[in-house]
């Protein structure tokens, strides 16, 4: 039987996926992939596995794939690193039989994969590329793809991307950052030259680069045409970002420890490092538990700081708001939300033509008016009993309701900024 290539691969194999978690090495194991696909994630791919070494060692093949087979994490892509053909076949074959597909990494910009000449090191070496993915077109049982950076030139990343696309490569996901942005130099990923290959090549397409958010998602597509968009940093902040939702740390937290629990094993490094991202803005406020968390040597001490923290945040969202830790993000420090350094956030909103929230330089809300994002708005709005429609805030209007209902007809002291307003019902997301 002939195996799907192209269109026909993503719309049976991989179901038409639009929502992508992106191959993260010791970060897109089972059991994080298990949950981001209990929220809205529609494929997921393994962690980049190293050719050579998946090759010669049995144990490294047990401990990255053969030990994480669930028919529950389907379908499913497996990354490898690799320069050498027969390598990279034998690799494969040994792979193929629990998979969907086998993806050839060529964006890895580390200087691991600079030292090992793999990843985007290879991008120039197309006799090279070409003669992989030919042979992995010609000897696989499933279809190959591969995830590439682009040039600094949209015309040589369309040329490298159909060369790619006539040696037998069935879907293409095009991170839109070159080799040299990364670390300090990340800036923004370029969805102009992602829409230039959607429209030059035949076979489906994912985006992967600046996504933060559902409505980076959407407008990802509208704007370059993809089949589907790659979320690695958002995904790790947020795993239901594809839901559209920013749900409290613990939550996901809770959810994420309980799947380790019911599918192991996992690397305790690899559970310490989630629950250190998920709970990144919360650390910075209280350190100590931050230590306890690098100290913890079981996933039941893990678990037992993630209470701690989900208490310590608990008992702040009893205090009135105006007694909330401010640490400048758009959602209080125990919303799940994404982490973006200050030069990536600038770009991002330049990008995105963003205007700035007028106190904390975030997006503002399209119709605030106040000209400030959600979180200044509601702070602005609660101090000032004031509503604000564009947010959806009614601090003014529920006052004035309970003015009403009071005996006497006016609040304590005949100052509304004396009544503690409740803001239970007012979701900070």
């Amino acid at each position: 039987m002939a195996k799907p290539r192209g269109f026909e691969f993503w719309r049976s194999t991989l179901k038409g996926a639009r929502y992508v978690v992106a191959p993260m090495v010791e970060q897109s194991e089972l059991a994080w992939r298990l949950l981001s696909r209990r929220h809205g994630a529609e494929l997921c791919y393994t962690p980049m596995l190293h050719a050579q070494v998946f090759v010669r060692d049995a144990n490294y093949r047990r401990e990255n794939l053969y030990n994480e087979v669930n028919q529950e994490d389907r379908p499913l892509i497996t990354q490898f690193c690799a320069n050498d053909p027969e390598v990279f076949i034998q690799a494969a074959l040994l792979t193929q039989d629990y998979c969907d597909a086998i993806d050839l990494n060529l964006g890895c910009p580390q200087m691991i994969a600079k030292r090992g000449h793999y990843g985007v090191f290879l991008q120039d070496e197309w006799d090279l590329l070409e003669k992989m993915i030919k042979l992995a077109d010609e000897k696989l049982s499933v279809p190959i793809t591969c995830k590439i950076r682009v040039f600094p030139e949209i015309e040589k990343t369309v040329k490298y991307a159909k060369m790619l696309e006539k040696a037998g490569c069935q879907l293409l996901t095009v991170h839109g950052r070159t080799k040299d942005q990364k670390g300090a130099s990340t800036g923004i990923a370029s969805w102009k030259h992602i829409k230039a290959v959607r429209e030059a090549v035949n076979i489906p397409v994912f985006a992967n680069g600046n996504i933060q958010h559902l409505s980076d998602v959407q407008r990802c597509m509208e704007e370059t045409g993809v089949q589907g968009v790659m979320s690695a940093e958002g995904n790790l902040h947020n795993p239901a970002l594809f839901e559209g939702r920013s749900p409290p740390v613990w939550e996901m937290a809770e959810e994420y420890l309980g799947v380790v629990e019911k599918h192991p094993p996992c690397s305790l490094s690899y559970v310490r490092a989630h629950i250190f991202r998920l709970w990144h803005h919360t650390l910075q406020i209280h350190q100590d538990l931050r230590e306890e968390l690098a100290k913890a040597k079981n996933v039941a001490g893990i678990a037992e700081v993630n209470r701690q923290l989900k208490q310590r945040c608990q008992e702040e969202m009893a205090k009135d708001e105006s007694e909330w830790t401010r640490t400048g993000l758009p959602f209080p420090h125990w919303i799940c939300q994404p982490y973006v350094n200050n030069i990536a956030f600038a770009s991002l909103c330049s990008a995105a033509k963003y205007i700035k929230c007028e106190q904390c330089g975030n997006p503002k809300g399209n119709k605030c008016v106040f000209n400030l994002c959600r979180g200044c708005c509601k702070r602005k709005a609660f101090k000032e009993v004031a509503d604000c429609p564009g947010h959806g805030l009614r601090f003014k209007t529920k006052a004035l309701k309970q003015s009403n209902s009071d005996t006497g007809g006016g609040l304590t002291n005949g100052n509304p900024n004396s009544q503690t307003v409740s803001t239970a019902a007012h979701d900070p997301l």
